[in-house]
């Protein structure tokens, strides 16, 4: 199987720009994101010590809860530099989520965390996705993150940027075509809507697929907090975002407020 090439400005800023194993940590939003992915995969996770195939898995932040929930896990990405990271954890390797090394229903489990942030091709999220489902074993969980449609709306103003022009330019754009072209800050990203993110999982041949917004309509509140009044939220505020986050679970309407997304779907029994 051929692999495709990994953009270079993505390449670059994960190598050169940020430090990816440290992101969840460094930012209370941070912390509620891994918090609230680890607490919505726990429910459908099943029993360890099931395999996990992580694709995209960076240096391996989500891979090391999951090793010590006593799951077996291997890690693919694209950036040599996630690969060295995420090798203390478990078992790393170099890959390209449109194009696994893995065999058929090799896995219980495959979650796709961080591909489809960068992937602004629906081809090629259909190909990752499918890949996901590919690599599968029959009856068993797919996991998909993705960049909400509007969350740098709500980053933007919690961050105090939105009302300069150049910003609400960015965001307009961001808004109106769902891709980030990344040649002034961040890089390359395809923002998704719910519904839209469900499509796609559903296209490829997923069943009984849900999404969750995963920290919820209050998180910018945390990141407004934190850059204006630091150094850190006080606990209560955070527990409060965090019970929003799992308060809001029922109301689809939601889900448009949410940072980040996590879409949950089986393989066909």
């Amino acid at each position: 199987m051929s692999h495709p090439e990994l953009a270079a400005e993505i390449e670059h800023f994960y190598s050169h720009v940020i430090d990816e194993g440290a992101r969840l940590s460094m930012s209370a939003d941070g912390r509620l994101e891994l918090l609230r992915t680890r607490e919505l995969l726990r429910r459908f996770l099943p029993p360890a010590p099931a395999r996990v195939l992580d694709v995209g898995g960076g240096t391996g932040v989500h891979a090391r809860w999951l090793v010590e929930d006593g799951y077996h896990v291997d890690l693919v990405d694209p950036v040599a530099r996630h690969v060295e990271q995420a090798a203390g954890v478990c078992a790393a390797s170099l890959g390209d989520a449109r194009a696994l090394e893995a065999a058929d229903a090799s896995y219980d489990v495959v979650q796709v965390l961080g591909p489809l942030y960068h992937l602004p091709d629906r081809g090629d999220r259909r190909q990752a996705l499918s890949e996901a489902l590919r690599v599968v074993r029959p009856g068993g969980l797919v996991a998909a993150g993705a960049i909400n449609r509007y969350s740098s709306l709500f980053e933007h103003t919690a961050l105090a940027h939105l009302h300069a022009e150049r910003m609400q330019t960015a965001i307009s754009t961001i808004l109106r075509t769902a891709v980030h072209d990344g040649k002034r800050c961040f890089t390359l990203a395809y923002f998704h809507r719910a519904e839209e993110l469900a499509d796609e999982l559903r296209d490829v041949g997923l069943v009984d697929v849900a999404v969750f917004g995963i920290e919820g309509p209050a998180w910018s509140i945390l990141k407004a907090v934190e850059q204006h009044a630091g150094p850190e939220p006080s606990e209560d505020l955070f527990e409060s975002v965090l019970t929003a986050a799992r308060l809001a679970e029922p109301y689809p309407e939601l889900l448009a407020s949410s940072s980040h997304l996590l879409a949950v779907g089986k393989a066909p029994a």
